[in-house]
């Protein structure tokens, strides 16, 4: 059923909702952007639908909402831990497909990834429903349609900013009765068909491709031009690294917490392992690692899609201007070149 409802209305109708959710959206902070007087829109909680940012792409991603850049996993004394509370509602999501799709990669790490589901994660996850937001198609560093995470039938309401109104479909039957008195009108979300940008993704035929692939000369550019700062896994939507760290309260030693922190593969020392050997101590290793694991590793592991939705958040986020289309490029020919070659010899 459609709905439509002007401005006036909203916050009288999504009360209601508010007391049974907590509802998180894009919203935009004034001044607290990269550079001076320059805003930033992210996913947070909000009191209002006329906080949500419906015009902007987000610098950050939905994934904030499901595991929060500093997380608290649990809390530990000498004798024994407790583990962090679940929240207290569950969460109403305003996402636009791209995140919704990203999520669901997210939850297959989290929740498929061998006989372990991580809690913390699920235990959100397993309580959220989402707002679908209408998507104009992005700018043009957006490839949505190129990872066919356009489109997405997983989602409870589906909602379109117009001038002066709103308009509503609902898809969970939950819902019906908090619009049940607006506007009855004929409204279905319309999907991106087109980018301004696309991509093309080359499948590795075979493991003799691939360990070529790593080696190849290409990747050598980024020791040049990376500077691990790690900007683009951190905006993305579906990366997952992180790492954990003890808080401690006191001089007692046995008594703190236990965060879970955003980390990324980028970033120089991540994969240090014990007697301090880093496996990729290169800019160049650590790009091809990020690049092949979302363009091949992923999709092998799991059997779907790649792990990129194309949001081309890590295009507007990296400082030296890298761009995940041109890199893909540069891997595509690097493909065909090894396949040529071997077909010669």
């Amino acid at each position: 059923m459609g709905y439509k409802f002007n401005f006036a209305e909203t916050d009288s109708l999504f009360c209601n909702i508010l007391e049974k959710y907590d509802v998180y959206a894009p919203k935009r902070f004034p001044k607290q952007g990269r550079y001076s007087d320059t805003d930033i829109t992210r996913y947070s909680q909000i009191k209002s639908i006329n906080e949500i940012e419906f015009n902007q792409k987000t610098d950050y991603s939905a994934k904030e909402v499901l595991t929060p850049v500093n997380e608290t996993l649990f809390y530990f004394t000498e004798n024994e831990f407790k583990e962090s509370s679940a929240p207290k509602k569950p969460i109403l999501l305003f996402a636009r497909p791209c995140d919704i799709n990203a999520i669901e990669i997210q939850s297959k790490i989290y929740e498929e990834n061998g006989e372990f589901s991580d809690i913390y994660y699920s235990r959100i996850k397993n309580n959220l429903k989402f707002v679908l937001m209408d998507c104009n198609g992005g700018d043009d560093t957006c490839f949505c349609t190129s990872m066919g995470s356009n489109v997405t039938d997983n989602w409870s309401i589906a909602i379109k900013q117009l001038e002066n109104d709103y308009l509503l479909s609902i898809k969970d039957p939950e819902f019906e009765p908090y619009f049940q008195n607006c506007e009855k009108v004929d409204f279905l979300p319309n999907f991106v068909e087109q980018n301004k940008v696309s991509l093309t993704i080359k499948e590795i035929p075979n493991k003799e491709v691939l360990n070529e692939l790593k080696h190849h000369h290409f990747w050598s550019e980024y020791d040049k031009r990376c500077i691990s700062c790690g900007a683009c896994t951190i905006c993305c939507p579906t990366c997952t690294c992180f790492t954990t760290k003890d808080i401690i309260y006191s001089e007692n030693q046995k008594v703190g917490e236990r965060k879970r922190i955003f980390a990324s593969c980028q970033i120089e020392g991540f994969d240090t392992m014990a007697g301090q050997k880093e496996i990729r101590n290169k800019a160049s290793e650590r790009m091809r690692y990020k690049i092949l694991h979302k363009f091949h590793d992923y999709k092998e592991r799991f059997k779907t899609k790649h792990m990129c939705v194309g949001c081309g958040r890590c295009i507007h986020r990296c400082p030296e201007a890298i761009s995940i289309i041109s890199t893909i490029d540069k891997m595509n020919d690097a493909i065909d070149e090894i396949i040529n070659k071997n077909i010669q010899e």
